[in-house]
């Protein structure tokens, strides 16, 4: 009777806690796919239990009794799917379901986990886990990563989905131009299908389950997969009906991907970091899909924890910098973060985190859980778009005669010559155009084919109408690369362009020459400069005249104020201060923050007067005099999570929560001087604190040790 008195109060519990769970914000999250463990106990309000590993009931009964809301998280192109094909699930093994390169080679992601060609025999798969997702109780679901492999296209389960997809036999990528855009076009769909039809299965048992199932998928950047050589769906998804978002996948690890400018190829984390989010944003921004931002304190590749440290600041930077987006994932694999072991400078072997880091990554973790969503904009001169699309994945891999882009170049061309001058450059997804709100702020638009191509005649219609209407269009192009001439929309069924851009300035009614033109088509104008945009960027001083001429087309043209040029942005979100100062500009000169401040990227948090941001450096800081109500005692910030707020008379204590093992520190402000801070672990008495009193601010600083179970902290004052 006792056991059944304790097994039923068990239950009871993880009742309650899951119904608890459900009620939760879901503004913050991780993903993990192990058990719950005191030591990374990072209090988001989303876990995401990542893969159907045989303990998959009981990891998700352990997060849940944590008061988590448990979602789920699997790949879609890889996973630990060995019983798929090693022959338990069907009693037929699926080793020819894998992505091969050329010489013969399957692609692997690790042991016995191939890179997959999406058949319909794996689509039933993982329909399968769907299933016993929803039937566990969970009803969001993430299906991360469909990526496949430029280099991959050579086994017979592709050469099979290529004749049903375009009706005639296989060709080989690597023979011609056309085969190689013909082949990640392929790529391209048959992900786009597989989420296509697992969404709807999955919306549709859930609603034969009464339940009502969201779908989210967390991928990289169409920046770094065109840059990484991957082919996969980007924009075109956010347009299913099945698809309720996605986790943009930025991090250091994509963004410290080395890109030329002036001349010199080397990493650009920040700038990076701040295109692919742009990018992310603007596949979802017209749609109304729901976006999380993630980033990483590390990273996969083995580096030193200052490397992390350091490119972690510049992510988190960017990553905030977009004021709408106010969702986040705040780390994946927070296990690796918070026991794994990486190079430490000076030190001979590989040491755990260090305990400053991992306050300060605490620190910014949680604020994110109050970090709020704004109408403030990024300083800098708005409304100048980038042109993107996902064909910018088909012409990467393999190379041909007559056509090079090192390290995506014809793009960074266009983006990084007005970034670097402080100018927040946009991203629009041609695939986007249809819908009203895609342009409605984009005053000039830089485009180029020559690393890219339009996918339907649809996207030179939408923007005719834009430009006709008083829009700026920039095309820069010699559109002679090999791609131009691929079997596609604008040189067949009675079209016999030379180059897709010649239906464009049809449309838009001008006859372009060789020369760099400009043309007035409606209200607009368009130019026309026969470059490649690589060519700005890959030697140095190229990008002047393109300078001069956005100035012109902003200023003169779309008539849209002064183009502010400078070395830094800048933005104020409720009460934080973000920025970022940039080298490589068009001064050295710091940025002075006028305080008072705290400074969250130092876990000491001190209050400043002033903060001086230099060349290469980001800021993330609380601005005191922006707090809403200063007669309310309140923590601003620190590296636990509040709960259970109480003020009686003249004190005030709530619960603070993180990781145990790791150390707290935290800023209150408050009506007084405090005169006792006490804190209470579980179980144990109550121990007087020493308190730093900031007589400007209000503030009290308090520090002590973490425990994932809770601590109780009481101030009088």
């Amino acid at each position: 009777m006792l056991i059944f008195r304790k097994c039923l109060l068990l239950a009871i519990s993880c009742i309650t806690l899951g119904a608890q769970a459900q009620q939760l914000k879901e503004k913050t999250s991780f993903q993990i796919s192990e058990p719950w463990r005191a030591a990374y106990d990072v209090r988001s309000d989303i876990v995401m239990v990542y893969g159907m590993s045989g303990d998959f009931n009981e990891r998700v009964a352990g997060w849940r009794q944590q008061g988590y809301n448990v979602q789920f998280m699997t790949g879609v192109a890889w996973g630990n799917y060995q019983d798929y094909f090693m022959g338990q699930f069907d009693g037929k093994t699926h080793w020819e379901d894998g992505q091969v390169q050329r010489n013969g080679d399957t692609i692997w992601h690790g042991h016995n986990v191939p890179y997959v060609v999406p058949s319909a025999n794996y689509l039933n798969y993982m329909k399968s886990i769907i299933k016993k997702v929803v039937d566990a109780g969970i009803t969001t679901i993430y299906l991360e990563e469909p990526e496949f492999w430029a280099r991959g296209g050579y086994g017979n389960a592709f050469k099979k989905e290529w004749q049903q997809y375009y009706g005639f036999p296989w060709m080989a990528q690597h023979e011609s131009p056309e085969a190689t855009y013909l082949s990640s076009k392929l790529k391209y769909h048959l992900y786009f299908n597989a989420l296509k039809e697992i969404f709807a299965y999955a919306k549709s048992y859930g609603a034969g389950q009464g339940k009502t199932v969201k779908c989210f998928v967390p991928t990289h950047s169409l920046i770094n997969y065109a840059s990484w050589q991957i082919v996969s769906p980007e924009a075109s998804l956010a347009a299913l009906p099945g698809m309720d978002g996605y986790i943009a996948q930025v991090w250091t690890g994509t963004s410290r991907e080395p890109v030329y400018y002036n001349g010199v190829k080397k990493e650009r984390v920040f700038e990076n970091a701040f295109l692919e989010y742009g990018a992310m944003l603007s596949m979802t921004a017209p749609t109304g899909r729901q976006m999380y931002f993630l980033t990483d304190p590390i990273e996969d590749a083995r580096r030193t924890w200052d490397y992390y440290k350091q490119n972690y600041q510049a992510t988190f930077t960017a990553e905030i910098m977009y004021p709408t987006v106010d969702h986040f994932e705040v780390m994946p694999w927070p296990n690796r973060i918070y026991l794994g072991k990486f190079k430490v400078e000076g030190e001979s072997g590989p040491q755990p985190i260090a305990p400053a880091y991992a306050t300060q990554m605490q620190v910014m973790v949680n604020s994110l859980n109050d970090l709020p969503a704004s109408t403030n904009h990024v300083s800098g001169s708005r409304g100048i778009g980038v042109l993107l699309g996902n064909s910018l994945m088909f012409q990467r891999f393999p190379t041909h005669a007559g056509y090079e882009d090192p390290q995506l170049s014809n793009f960074y061309g266009m983006a990084l010559p007005l970034l670097k001058k402080g100018i927040p450059v946009e991203t629009v997804h041609m695939e986007n155009l249809a819908y009203p709100g895609t342009l409605k702020d984009i005053k000039v638009l830089v485009m180029s084919y020559a690393n890219m191509k339009p996918m339907s005649d649809s996207v030179h219609k939408y923007l005719a109408a834009w430009v006709k209407r008083g829009g700026v269009l920039v095309y820069y192009g010699r559109d002679k690369d090999p791609f131009q001439q691929v079997k596609e929309w604008w040189n067949t069924n009675g079209l016999h362009y030379a180059a897709p851009s010649e239906d464009l300035f049809k449309q838009l009614g001008i006859q372009a020459t060789t020369g760099t033109e400009s043309y007035t088509a409606g209200k607009g104008k368009v130019f026309i400069i026969r470059q490649d945009p690589k060519e700005l960027v890959l030697e140095p001083g190229q990008d002047g005249h393109f300078m001069q001429l956005i100035r012109q087309a902003y200023e003169q043209h779309a008539k849209a104020g002064p183009l502010a040029v400078k070395n830094y942005f800048y933005l104020e979100r409720g009460p934080y201060d973000i920025a970022s100062v940039m080298d490589e500009s068009v001064s050295a000169e710091p940025l002075h923050i006028k305080g008072p401040v705290i400074d969250l990227f130092d876990p000491a948090l001190p209050v400043l007067a002033e903060k001086v941001v230099r060349p290469g450096e980001q800021a993330y800081l609380y601005h005191v005099s922006r707090v809403k109500d200063t007669k309310r005692p309140q923590v601003l910030c620190g590296a636990a999570r509040v709960y259970e707020e109480n003020m009686t008379g003249r004190s005030y204590s709530f619960i603070a929560r993180s990781p145990s093992n790791t150390q707290n520190v935290m800023r209150i402000l408050l009506p007084a001087a405090p005169k006792q801070a006490t804190i209470a672990p579980p179980g144990g008495t109550a121990q007087t604190l020493p308190v730093e009193w900031d007589a400007a601010t209000h503030t009290c600083l308090l520090k002590f040790e973490n425990k994932s179970e809770g601590v109780k902290v009481e101030v009088r004052y």
